[in-house]
């Protein structure tokens, strides 16, 4: 049988097809990029070790100033840092970026390339020009690579640009289909490639709705493409009456690869960034890892800390077997399948810790 399958994919003449035996060359994930957040790692993978999928699209959209830009810089960080010989294409239609902004995030400014983009076509254009360049070097050349867009929601028309020239206040209604055309084409080469895309966009009020709902813009060309869709909103965080930071709700809007409508909060603090651990301990908490205890947790070795200790010093309190234990407990909270009960994890919990 496997045999008569292969001369079916000769006789198709489908560059992309193969036996799933094989592997699914534009399909399979086999790395991920590190978010700096393992609650956001397990959110969009399974795993507080995995991350965004290297060969994927990844849409993050939220409100002005909810950290789309930070955490789409961070992920070009850690991918560089992952691939020393990577580099990074970056499609900016804000104007927001700046070289100082870059060397501040700790990016090597010389594997980073910026290219403004204004409307739909010179972004589709442009980054499949990007893509046939890479997939048709030799593969012995061929370097690892991460596309980002930052924002499509800030994207025009050709139309749109020309009616404004001409005093036209028109709306381009072919914007959304433009736009769809664009993500077909780029979904398959970005798979065969083994090429990473995040793009960001803004939410917005739905109009009418019973209930408040969040929109992304665009049309459904993006939500159909992209493999994982994550929504950001945020509270501000005060010690006092000062504000250090914003705790980020992430909220996992679309996946194929974990379950969907879970919702993780991230801490970003104006001293110290992105707080990696923050997340961890109402995992931990869930699963009867740490056990609360009036207003203090019960840790595996019986001692008691309150909470705001062991966010003040992760480290000290996330040791290695308690990070195993968690990266167990990330897969049945967000992978699809994890149905193992809390007390199946506690009889895992005594059997790594006795």
């Amino acid at each position: 049988m496997p045999d008569f399958l292969k001369e079916v994919i000769k006789t198709t003449g489908n560059e992309y097809a193969s036996l799933v035996s094989d592997g699914v060359e534009a399909g399979d994930v086999e790395e991920f990029i590190d978010t700096g957040s393992y609650a956001l790692n397990a959110l969009l993978s399974g795993s507080i070790n995995g991350g965004l999928p290297a060969n994927k699209i990844t849409a993050i959209a939220g409100e002005s100033a909810t950290g789309k830009t930070f955490f789409l810089m961070g992920m070009c960080k850690n991918f560089l840092d992952k691939n020393p010989e990577g580099g990074v294409i970056y499609f900016e239609s804000e104007s927001a970026i700046t070289k100082r902004m870059i060397i501040d995030r700790g990016i090597d400014p010389s594997r980073m390339v910026i290219l403004p983009v204004t409307t739909v076509q010179e972004f589709r254009t442009q980054s499949l020009k990007v893509l046939d360049s890479y997939i048709n070097q030799d593969a012995s050349i061929r370097r690892p690579l991460f596309l980002a867009l930052d924002s499509l929601g800030m994207l025009s028309t050709t139309k749109e640009v020309e009616d404004t020239a001409e005093g036209k206040e028109t709306r381009d209604m072919t914007r959304a289909q433009v736009l769809k055309a664009a993500f077909r084409v780029l979904t398959l080469k970005l798979g065969k490639a083994k090429v990473p895309m995040v793009v960001t966009n803004h939410t917005y009020d739905v109009v009418g709705s019973m209930f408040p709902t969040k929109e992304m813009g665009g049309g459904s060309g993006l939500k159909y493409a992209a493999s994982s869709i994550v929504y950001l909103s945020k509270r501000k965080e005060k010690e006092g009456t000062e504000v250090v930071g914003n705790i980020i709700h992430c909220k996992n809007f679309k996946s194929r690869l974990t379950v969907e409508n879970k919702m993780v909060d991230v801490r970003l603090t104006y001293n110290k960034g992105l707080d990696r651990y923050y997340g961890l301990l109402e995992l931990a908490e869930k699963y009867k890892v740490f056990k609360k205890v009036a207003t203090r947790y019960e840790l595996p070795d019986g001692s008691k800390q309150y909470g705001k200790t062991i966010l003040n010093d992760p480290k000290k309190y996330f040791t290695k077997d308690v990070m195993d234990i968690l990266e167990e407990c990330a897969k049945k909270e967000f992978r699809y399948g994890g149905t193992e009960s809390i007390e199946e994890s506690e009889w895992y919990l005594k059997k790594i810790f006795r």
